[in-house]
């Protein structure tokens, strides 16, 4: 029989007052993730994807329907979440080792045996070496391998990451997006990863969900069947480009369900 899954989501709405009025973030969202899985949350700029991701995390209340992570419902964070936000979020007076037992810290454990296991996490991502540098002195992608090693010290069940490369340059996205699947092979979270880049979501998700624009809903549950480990070589496979062309085209497609007024739709030739 398989395992119950892990995250359940069950019709959760969110709508936030304003001075002019209500404004509908998220309509209506119901999916399950299974443990050990990545999914990626895919979807435009402005849809309710952080929304989303910030309501599993208990870091804000559903307006309407259920959350629930190992059977529990979700009601605020717990110190089996770990989470990554678009920006590294360091405290810049402190070393990159510090700034990654921070959490050690605030959760009031001892520091000691973290310590070691910190310490393992800077040399996996590559900062060996860098443990006693400050944020100004790292560069952005640097910085974002602290923010995972942070997020995962206190060894959570569960990896939840908003958007955590868009501000880096592109090469340097590529170098982290290994970085992350090296990561995953390694340590196997249970993962939920925000992106608006069709072809990140494709390279390191076990599943995409598609969600159109604000107000929105999942509009898509696609699995990707590419085996792990994977490379970067990966991404000019023909099926590869089949796939980010199929989340494209339904991604258009809510759009147009949406009631969007909306261009001609852009030729599917081009992901082939």
């Amino acid at each position: 029989m398989e395992p119950p899954p892990q995250i359940v989501v069950d019709g959760v709405r969110k709508v936030y007052e304003t001075p002019s009025g209500p404004v509908e973030a998220v309509a209506r969202a119901s999916f399950t993730i299974r443990r050990r899985e990545f999914v990626s949350i895919l979807g435009p700029s402005g849809c309710g994807k952080s929304t989303l991701l910030m309501m599993i995390a208990g870091l804000d209340p559903a307006s309407e329907g259920s959350i629930t992570v190992d059977g529990a419902p979700v009601t605020g964070p717990r110190p089996e979440f770990g989470l990554v936000f678009q920006d590294a979020t360091l405290l810049p007076w402190k070393s990159a080792l510090e700034n990654v037992l921070f959490p050690i810290r605030m959760m009031r454990r001892e520091v000691a045996p973290a310590r070691e296991r910190a310490m393992r996490l800077l040399d996996f991502v590559g900062l060996g070496g860098f443990e006693g540098k400050k944020p100004h002195q790292l560069s952005g992608g640097m910085r974002q391998r602290v923010a995972i090693c942070r997020a995962l010290v206190h060894d959570p069940e569960l990896l939840l990451m908003d958007e955590p490369f868009s501000a880096l340059d592109a090469i340097t996205r590529d170098e982290m997006n290994v970085a992350l699947m090296d990561i995953w092979d390694a340590y196997h979270k249970t993962g939920v990863f925000i992106t608006h880049s069709i072809r990140e979501a494709v390279f390191l998700s076990d599943r995409v969900l598609v969600m159109a624009k604000r107000p929105s809903t999942v509009v898509a549950d696609v699995t990707i069947p590419f085996p792990r480990p994977r490379d970067m070589s990966i991404q000019e496979d023909p099926e590869f480009n089949r796939i980010c062309g199929e989340l494209r085209a339904r991604i258009e497609e809510g759009y147009a369900r949406a009631g969007e007024a909306r261009g001609p739709r852009r030729s599917l030739k081009a992901f082939a």
